[in-house]
């Protein structure tokens, strides 16, 4: 008996029409591509059609696909453990956790591991709420942190708005987003004081005694890539040491070299007391997120049962990949890598094409982790299409990522803005080649500027 039988390409769309219920879609209205086969930074649909990954699917990928260190680390470790209950120490569980700790900054020294980034999350705000005794949480607008309740409540972005009502206590507040700034700013620096101001404004008038935690993104994903400015961590971590409020910093993007560094906020040497993350750990092989907790936080659940937990927690298999993943990052200096291939072809290759296109209002990024922000307007800086635009209003962005398709180029866009986050071991060659794919299909866009 054949226990995984090869299926056609029309059978796996038809199964997938008739029983699979997609996220983020409406059912009907979606046609999802048959992917075949996929190696490094590409991947190749039933047609034949071969597309260079400017996603890293969903941000995850950072070693490629089936990087083939990584796939025979995990059949090795199916071999020895394919599964054992989270309350036994195994060697794959072990190992990972103490490699994460010792990549963690300052005594930020335990693991709690989770299946991903948004159960991450949520037991990231519930360690602070039970180590401050406090309730209320504050995060950005212009922020993802997961699909499950207390994440999406967390989340300040219109995926938020049909999960409403939710859990309660979240408060919200603007973060610095210089090229389109909440405070009218003109400067970064200028950016970065109005926004800590805010910040401190709105903890004011929550009642610091009531906070527990200020949760953001390292560096803002989905919504844009917005790179904090120089300051703005550390004036965070002020706020929190002051009022006693733990800082959270979510790494589920930025993490594991995609901002070149093993964590984003390695970059402005600030230490969070908790840090969640997934995706890069593992490039996503197998399911696995968690939270690095401090030596205070840990100890606040020495004496006292922390209770939550998950049955795939720490599973033998996600364990094993992510020391499988951590020692080619160490071997093949991945962050480094990456930190380069940022400085020296994607962000010089992004300015070149501004320049060349009017509908590029704004370019920016760190590493592997860039956002080329488009505007019908440079003067007015109007959005090439409006806020949480839908059918017809979005048809201009939909324009532009068809045209990279269409060249065999897989974009991932959002909102007005083409994100170029491919894998982390993408060669500089294939990057030109993105770049110059991505440039081509600008002129789509340039035909809605004024």
């Amino acid at each position: 008996m054949e226990l995984l039988p090869r299926l056609d390409p029309e059978e796996i769309q038809r199964l997938d029409r008739a029983h699979v219920f997609h996220s983020w879609s409406a059912q009907d209205l979606i046609d999802p591509p048959v992917v075949v086969s996929a190696r490094g930074s590409r991947f190749t649909d039933d047609s034949g059609r071969e597309y260079l990954d400017f996603a890293s699917q969903l941000v995850n990928v950072n070693l490629g696909h089936q990087h083939p260190e990584l796939v025979e680390a995990i059949a090795e470790a199916a071999g020895r453990m394919a599964t054992m209950a989270p309350g036994f120490a195994v060697e794959t569980r072990s190992q990972a956790a103490a490699m994460i700790a010792d990549k963690a900054p300052g005594d930020l020294d335990s693991v709690f591991f989770t299946n991903g980034g948004a159960d991450a999350n949520e037991h990231a705000i519930r360690m602070a709420r039970l180590h401050t005794g406090r309730h209320k949480v504050l995060a950005a607008y212009r922020s993802y942190h997961g699909g499950t309740a207390a994440a999406m409540a967390l989340t300040g972005e219109p995926r938020r708005w049909g999960s409403e009502p939710s859990v309660s206590g979240v408060v919200h507040h603007f973060g610095p987003y210089p090229y389109r700034s909440p405070f009218h700013s003109e400067s970064e620096s200028q950016e970065c004081e109005r926004a800590l101001a805010h910040l401190r404004e709105v903890i004011a008038v929550e009642g610091p005694q009531h906070v527990a935690a200020i949760v953001l993104e390292t560096i803002v994903g989905t919504n844009g890539v917005l790179v904090p400015p120089d300051g703005y961590l550390a004036g965070v971590r002020e706020i929190c040491d002051e009022h006693g409020i733990v800082m959270i910093a979510d790494e589920v993007m930025a993490g594991f070299g995609r901002a070149g560094e093993w964590f984003a906020v390695d970059r402005w040497c600030v230490t969070p007391d908790l840090i969640t993350f997934a995706k890069g750990v593992n490039s996503g092989y197998v399911p696995l997120g968690g939270v690095i907790v401090s030596a205070a936080i840990r100890e606040t659940f020495g004496q006292r049962p922390y209770p939550g937990g998950l049955t795939y927690q720490g599973h033998p298999l996600a364990c094993a990949s992510a020391v499988a993943s951590m020692r080619i990052f160490e071997r093949d200096d991945i962050v480094g890598r990456a930190r380069t291939l940022g400085a020296d072809v994607i962000g010089p290759g992004l300015r070149e094409i501004a320049q060349r296109h009017p509908s590029v209002g704004d370019v920016r990024g760190l590493g592997v982790m860039w956002a080329v922000e488009l505007v019908r307007d440079r003067e007015t800086r109007e959005p090439l299409v409006p806020f949480n635009a839908h059918g017809a209003q979005a048809a201009p962005m939909a324009e532009v990522a068809a045209a990279c398709k269409k060249s065999g180029l897989w974009p991932m866009v959002a909102g007005n803005r083409v994100h170029v986050v491919p894998p982390l071991t993408t060669s500089p060659d294939e990057v030109r080649e993105g770049l110059a794919i991505l440039d081509e299909a600008l002129a789509v866009a340039d035909a809605h500027t004024a």
